[in-house]
């Protein structure tokens, strides 16, 4: 490591360290005050008024999405996006440690301000909504959020006894879509033999399903639930209505998969006599694919900080929109242990543990090995150089999905 090296990861880490109280108290605020996708505007404007008062220039619904916001700090050709989330699920809050991600961020965003200028850098915290439904990143992709960008990196909160390789980590792709059979509805007990049941389509797609199950590569996850079945017991139900998603870890996967889903559908209706339709849910969630240097950099900085860092074989977690991210420019997401804890993820003892003192210190863990990894691969004259090349080469990112297979 250069003397400038090893001097501007000091400034990060005293900057860290500075601000330690403040991103505790901030991760405790937006873990107590829960908001849902596209709902987030009192977490949206606490994160944007800090970063305000940070000297960040703040705008407020950017790229498409009313609760997003966009902070800037510098000038540099070197563009580099930290992402946070800050949505939060039903019932049960910040089950999956998203006032971690978006406090992790900023302590991030903050610190990288402080070797702004030594780096030629320009520092974008881009407050991403809705990444527990609804895609996000997704919509500000396509919306130009990234365009500009060198690099994006974000990290997220896992239960763990210890951490695992940022090299190892991915998450699978997910696509949702939502599946109306219409019959015929009839009095069920005078006219049943006038009735097409809907809902009898629907248990048998439930069915079909879960015989398919079996007949799957392993890793692959599918997962459906009728979401109306009917209205009364003496109404036969002339429409019904299953959610479903389907899980893989590549699009090609996910298209071989989602036509035998298809086609337990199809057999359903067949079976009945109704008619089937399919519309997405939202939009696809890809996989995720870590850039080498990023993650090489993040595992040893996270040494750095005093944890265990294995190599293991990793189980995916489940998916995220910043896979998205990942396959239009360099980018990591790597995950944070909450030392020590061992309630899963959407549940509501992760909930509770993501604002435990352990919880606290995955922040500012996480927010030191984040800026400190930029700081590798922004000062390396070699892959810097390579980075920018990348971003100059690379196309708008509505042109980039254009030439894109879809599913």
């Amino acid at each position: 490591m250069s003397a400038s090296q090893e001097s501007m990861k000091k400034t990060i880490d005293e900057s860290v360290a500075d601000n330690a109280d403040m991103l505790i108290a901030t991760s405790h605020d937006i873990h107590d005050h829960p908001e849902l996708s596209f709902q987030e505007k009192r977490s949206a404007r606490v994160l944007g008024e800090l970063a305000k008062e940070h000297g960040f220039a703040v705008d407020y619904g950017k790229y498409g999405i009313d609760t997003s916001f966009e902070a800037v700090y510098g000038t540099g050709d070197f563009r580099v996006v930290v992402c946070a989330e800050y949505d939060s699920l039903p019932n049960i809050g910040h089950a999956c440690g998203h006032n971690i991600i978006c406090t992790a961020a900023l302590g991030a965003a903050f610190a990288l301000k402080e070797v702004a200028d030594e780096l030629g850098m320009t520092v974008v915290l881009l407050g991403t909504p809705a990444e527990e439904h609804g895609g996000g990143k997704s919509i500000m992709l396509n919306n130009g959020a990234w365009d500009e960008a060198t690099i994006s990196l974000m990290v997220h909160g896992t239960p763990a006894l210890v951490d695992t390789s940022c090299q190892v980590v991915r998450m699978n792709a997910v696509s949702r879509f939502n599946v109306t059979f219409t019959g015929r509805g009839s009095h069920a007990a005078a006219r049943p033999e006038y009735g097409i049941n809907a809902g009898d389509a629907a248990t048998i797609a439930l069915v079909s399903l879960g015989l398919l199950r079996q007949q799957l590569v392993d890793g692959v996850r599918m997962n459906a639930f009728i979401a109306h079945g009917g209205d009364e017991t003496n109404i036969i139900p002339e429409k019904t209505l299953v959610k479903t998603e389907c899980r893989t870890f590549s699009l090609d996967l996910m298209r071989e998969v989602r036509q035998k889903m298809y086609n337990c559908f199809e057999g359903a209706a067949i079976a009945t006599g109704c008619t089937w339709e399919r519309e997405e849910a939202e939009p696809l969630y890809e996989d995720t694919v870590q850039y080498p240097a990023l993650a090489d950099a993040w595992d040893a900085n996270l040494r750095a900080t005093g944890r265990e860092v294995r190599d293991d074989s990793y189980r995916p977690l489940g998916s995220t929109d910043m896979g998205n991210v990942c396959h239009y420019l360099p980018a990591i997401h790597p995950t944070i242990a909450v030392l020590g804890h061992e309630g899963q993820t959407h549940t509501a003892q992760f909930a509770e543990d993501s604002e435990t003192p352990d919880g606290d210190q995955a922040i500012l863990d996480a927010a030191r090995a984040l800026a400190r990894s930029v700081v590798d691969v922004a000062s390396d004259p070699e892959e810097r150089q390579n980075l920018l090349s990348k971003q100059a080469a690379r196309k708008p990112y509505a042109e980039f999905a254009a030439n894109r297979p879809s599913l």
